[in-house]
């Protein structure tokens, strides 16, 4: 049903960008939050590697947000 709804939203003539980036702001949000809680999971369980950890995770968290501001782009663009 979730599949038959987007395809009828991708159809939609004024709804494309918007569908962009909705679709894509939501995994990028879901990615980052998984991101996080990952973090500091790993942090509880092996204090001492915090500074590896944090480097890693922001690395993982800016190429999540590029999704998004790519989808950003794209929706401006029209598509």
């Amino acid at each position: 049903m979730l599949t038959q709804i987007l395809a009828e939203a991708a159809t939609t003539p004024g709804l494309t960008g918007s569908l962009t980036l909705g679709m894509a702001g939501a995994g990028a949000a879901l990615g980052i939050g998984w991101i996080g809680a990952k973090m500091v999971e790993a942090v509880g369980r092996n204090p001492g590697t915090f500074g590896r950890v944090l480097a890693l995770g922001i690395l993982g968290i800016a190429l999540a947000e590029s999704i998004a501001i790519y989808a950003l782009i794209l929706a401006f663009q029209g598509r």
